[in-house]
C-alpha cells in the first residue's frame, strides 16, 4: 500500500462538494494550500499527516464564499475577521454598492452612504494598489475579492456628483477602473439608489464598465430601485450590462416596501427570462430586514424601523425610531432628521418573498452586513448558517447540497473564481467542518454580535483559521481576482 504525505487528512466526513450533488462519506488531504486528494473512506493509499481529524458525524464543504460584504475596512482593521470565520466564510466580497474603500480619499467627512464604512480616517487609499499592498502586508484570515465602487470613482474625479457626468470625466474614470482591475479587482459595482451615485445614467456606467469587460470582471448593482419602479431597473440593469458587456448581479434582491410585498412572483421570472439571453444572477441574504443609512425618504410608520447608530445621540442605537420618536413628541421624520447621521434596519420585506428569491436557481448568498454599526443586522453574524440551518434542514426549502452550492460553487463560477468553491483535486484548500444536525444562526435583532452555532473548524488556503470555537489569527488570506468573460 502506497503511503503518501499530507499536512492535514480529514478522515470520515460526509463531503459536500459544493457542486450540488448529493454528499457522500470520504476523506480529502490538504497539502500546503491545496486539496491534494479526494479520496472514498475505503482507499488503497495510506495518509501520512502531521494532523488528522475523524470527522464521523461531521460534514466537511467548501469555505463558504460571501457573495455581498461591506468589509473593505474590517479586513484590515479586524483582520481575525470574527464575524465571518465563525460562520465558515473563508472569502469576501468587498466594494457593493458602489461604495469602496479604494480609489478615493476625502478632507472631510464622507458623504452618505460612503460613511458605511467609516469617516475621513478609513479612506486611506487613493488606488487599489495601495489597498492591495495593505492586504499583501497584513493579511486577513479570510480571502478577498474587491470590487470596484462606482460612488468611489465620481467621487474621485467629479467636482458635481449631482448630475450625470460628462465625456471628460468619463474618460477619467475608465482610466481609473482600467488601473484598479490591473491592481487586482474583479469588477464594478453601483448604487444607484444612493445620492452619491444616482445621477449617473446608463450611458455613464456603461462606458465605464466596458473597460472593466475589457479586463473580463463583473458588474454588481445594487438597482436604482428595489420598490415601486423595480421591474424597471431590473430592465435598466440588464440594458446596462449588455451595452458594457459585462456578466451582471443584481444585488440583494428585493421588492421592498408594504406596497411591493408578493411582486417577486412577477421580478424573479423577468430575471430568469433574462438569464437565458446574458448572464445574470442575484444574490440575496435570508432575512426580512434590510439595513443601511437612516434616510428621510425610507421614513414610514407602515414598518418597523430599529436604528443602528446615530453621530449625535448614540444611546439611540438598537432602539426603534418610533419610541425615540415618542420619547421627544416629535414627529418619524423630525427624530430621524435630528439623529442624522445615522443608520437604521428596516422591516421592508416578506417572508414569501425572500424564500422565493433564495430558492430561484439564479440566487447566490450574501450577508451585506454592515460590521461598523455599533448594533449590526444579525445578518453580520448569522447569515451562512442560517441559510443551511433554517432554509435547508428546518423548512425544506431546497436540499441542503443545494443550499451550500449557493454559497460555494455557484458563488465561485458568478466571480470567476476558477479554483474555489469545490473540494477537488488540486483546488485551493478553503474548507469549513460543521455538524449539519445542530449548524444555526443564534444572532438576533436584539443580540446580533453572537456566533452561530454548528461551525467546527475553518480552513483558509490550509491554515486552521477557526477552531475550537474562536478564530486562530492564521492570516492566511488573500487577494483573488476573479475573471468573467462574456462569450
Amino acid at each position: 500500500m502506497p503511503i503518501v504525505e499530507a499536512d492535514i487528512v480529514f478522515r470520515n466526513a460526509t463531503i459536500f462538494d459544493g457542486t450540488g450533488s448529493d454528499s457522500y462519506q470520504g476523506l480529502v488531504a490538504v497539502t500546503g494550500d491545496r486539496i491534494s486528494a479526494v479520496e472514498p473512506e475505503v482507499s488503497d493509499i495510506n495518509f501520512l499527516a502531521g494532523r488528522e481529524f475523524d470527522l464521523a458525524g461531521l460534514a466537511l464543504a467548501p469555505g463558504f464564499i460571501d457573495a455581498h460584504t461591506h468589509d473593505d475596512r474590517i479586513v484590515i482593521d479586524q483582520p481575525h475577521m470574527a464575524p465571518k470565520i465563525s460562520q465558515g466564510v473563508t472569502t469576501v466580497v468587498t466594494g457593493n454598492c458602489g461604495i469602496s474603500l479604494a480609489p478615493v480619499t476625502f478632507d472631510g467627512s464622507p458623504p452618505a452612504p460612503m460613511n458605511l464604512l467609516g469617516g475621513r480616517e478609513a479612506y486611506q487609499f487613493p488606488t487599489m494598489k495601495s489597498y492591495a499592498e495593505r492586504l499583501n502586508a497584513s493579511p486577513p484570515s479570510v480571502n478577498v475579492v474587491a470590487l470596484i465602487g462606482h460612488s468611489a470613482l465620481r467621487l474621485a474625479v467629479m467636482e458635481d456628483i449631482s448630475k450625470a457626468a460628462e465625456g471628460n470625466e468619463i474618460d477619467r474614470m475608465r482610466t481609473l477602473a482600467a488601473k484598479c482591475m490591473d491592481d487586482g479587482a474583479s469588477g464594478l459595482s453601483t448604487g444607484l439608489f444612493y445620492p452619491t451615485n444616482a445621477a449617473a445614467d446608463e450611458r455613464e456606467v456603461a462606458a465605464i464598465g466596458r473597460a472593466v469587460s475589457d479586463r473580463s470582471g463583473i458588474y454588481a448593482t445594487h438597482m436604482r430601485d428595489e420598490a415601486e419602479h423595480v421591474v424597471e431597473s431590473i430592465e435598466e440593469s440588464v440594458s446596462t450590462a449588455g451595452s458594457a458587456r459585462l456578466p451582471l448581479l443584481i444585488s440583494h434582491h428585493k421588492c421592498a416596501g408594504v406596497e411591493n410585498w408578493g411582486r417577486t412572483e412577477e421580478t424573479v421570472p423577468l430575471i430568469e427570462r433574462h438569464a437565458l439571453s446574458h448572464p445574470v444572477n442575484f444574490d440575496v441574504y435570508p432575512y426580512t430586514a434590510g439595513s443601511t443609512n437612516l434616510r428621510e425618504d425610507l421614513v414610514t410608520d407602515k414598518i418597523r424601523i430599529m436604528l443602528t447608530w446615530s453621530m449625535p445621540y448614540p444611546e439611540a442605537g438598537a432602539r426603534d425610531l418610533a419610541d425615540v420618536a415618542k420619547d421627544w413628541n416629535v414627529s418619524l421624520l423630525d427624530a430621524a432628521r435630528r439623529l442624522d447621521p445615522a443608520g437604521a434596519i428596516y422591516f421592508q420585506m416578506r417572508e414569501d418573498d425572500v424564500r422565493r428569491v433564495m430558492k430561484s436557481d439564479l440566487s447566490i448568498i450574501g450577508s451585506d452586513g454592515l460590521p461598523h454599526d455599533d448594533h449590526p443586522h444579525p445578518r453580520l453574524w448569522g447569515t451562512f448558517p442560517r441559510v443551511i440551518g433554517k432554509y435547508a434542514r428546518e423548512l425544506e426549502l431546497f436540499s441542503m447540497p443545494t443550499a451550500i452550492h449557493k454559497m460555494t460553487g455557484k458563488t465561485a463560477q458568478v466571480f470567476g473564481l476558477e479554483d474555489r468553491g469545490r473540494i477537488d483535486l488540486g483546488c485551493a484548500a478553503d474548507l469549513v467542518v460543521f455538524n449539519p444536525h445542530t449548524i444555526i444562526d443564534r444572532a438576533t435583532y436584539e443580540d446580533p454580535e453572537r456566533e452561530s452555532a454548528g461551525i467546527e473548524m475553518v480552513l483558509v488556503n490550509g491554515k486552521i483559521a477557526f477552531e475550537h470555537g474562536r478564530p486562530t489569527g492564521s492570516g492566511s488570506g488573500r487577494l483573488l481576482k476573479g475573471t468573467r468573460r462574456l462569450q
